[in-house]
């Protein structure tokens, strides 16, 4: 049986997420996933890859508000339809267009990072598309991760690795939206859909990982080169040119629904996309 043991949103890329009981199945991925970004004074996206402290940014949903708090200073609450001046970000390759939330948010992260930042939060009356190499041309819509609505991770895959590492590491690192049980290590590289009642997740590309993974998502701190020297060992794609750990995913139906924390899970066996050398 395969079950949903997690439910994450990270409503601030790069900043901790929230541990959810439900979810809400929305055109962009989880309802407020990845719905703020912080930026350079340029408008250039910034994550734990260039400024590994925003792991120390824990994120809420309070009312009708976005709640930031640091371990030091104030409390930053904005509201969750902020809007304001339009800017045009870039984020990877993508211009995309955001509100910036202003000069008190600005400083609120200048003050924590060291280094100069602002926040915007996208602007959800234009389109942000993935790859459609990947989608099979379908138009699937992101607001600021990195390039897919939903990012997946079995709980044996985890496990499978940690039995390789020196030290046991935990799923945070990997900031994946939807955790299960029930599949053997690395059994979601061969889904082809995870179903649950009128929902369907189709597995679309494999998810090649950063340096954000050795970063501890509680202090910040880079201590080690694991787990991508592990994953090198055994994970490395010759295709993608990196190291490969969970599947993004896209909604083929269910659009509205609500996936569950413990709700069991249907698969449909599909062609593993890696190509592990």
């Amino acid at each position: 049986m395969v079950q949903i043991t997690e439910l994450n949103i990270y409503p601030v890329k790069s900043c901790r997420g929230i541990a959810l009981t439900q979810a809400r199945l929305t055109d962009t991925g989880f309802a407020h996933d990845r719905e703020w970004l912080v930026v350079t004074p340029e408008n250039r996206f910034l994550t734990q890859r260039e400024r590994p402290l925003l792991a120390q940014v824990a994120t809420a949903i309070v009312g009708d508000s976005l709640v930031l708090r640091k371990p030091n200073g104030a409390d930053l609450s904005l509201p969750l339809d902020l809007t304001g001046p339009e800017v045009a970000v870039t984020i990877w390759r993508d211009k995309a267009a955001a509100f910036d939330a202003g000069d008190a948010a600005a400083t609120w992260l200048t003050e924590h990072l060291g280094k100069p930042a602002r926040l915007v939060r996208f602007d959800k009356r234009h389109k942000r598309p993935s790859d459609p190499k990947w989608t099979d041309g379908a138009e699937v819509l992101n607001q600021f991760s990195d390039g897919y609505p939903w990012l997946l991770i079995s709980q044996g895959s985890l496990d499978e690795l940690n039995r390789r590492l020196p030290q046991p590491l935990p799923m945070n690192r990997f900031r994946p939206n939807i955790v299960v049980d029930g599949l053997p290590a690395f059994g979601e590289d061969s889904v082809d859909e995870f179903i649950a009642g009128d929902v369907r997740l189709k597995v679309v590309k494999p998810c090649d990982r950063c340096v954000v993974t050795t970063t501890d998502q509680l202090t910040g701190e880079r201590n080690s080169d694991e787990p991508l020297k592990a994953l090198k060992e055994f994970r490395f794609d010759r295709a993608l040119r990196g190291v490969l750990f969970g599947q993004n995913m896209i909604l083929t139906a269910g659009l509205g629904k609500e996936l569950q924390l413990g709700q069991q899970l249907d698969v449909t066996a599909g062609t593993s996309k890696a190509t592990l050398s």
